[in-house]
């Protein structure tokens, strides 16, 4: 679960790189300004790529923090 955890974080640095690490475990949209739309997309296209998934779009909207998307990635990817 670490090792999940290390590389969804390594996704959100690429993303929100002002971000200092105790930031990104506890980033969401309402507490980080850039966190936009279209960061929104660019953070999906980055754990896809990273964790070699296909997000479900319609949910993109529910994945709105580092934990959601963590449990997100547990739960629908088999990855650990």
């Amino acid at each position: 679960m670490n090792d999940l955890r290390q590389r969804l974080a390594r996704c959100f640095s690429l993303v929100f790189p002002d971000l200092k690490l105790p930031e990104v475990y506890s980033a969401s949209s309402s507490s980080v300004a850039e966190w936009d739309s279209m960061a929104a997309i660019i953070l999906a296209n980055v754990i896809e790529e990273e964790f070699l998934v296909k997000l479900d779009y319609d949910i993109l909207p529910e994945l709105v923090s580092f934990d959601l998307i963590l449990d997100y990635l547990k739960n629908n990817n088999g990855t650990s």
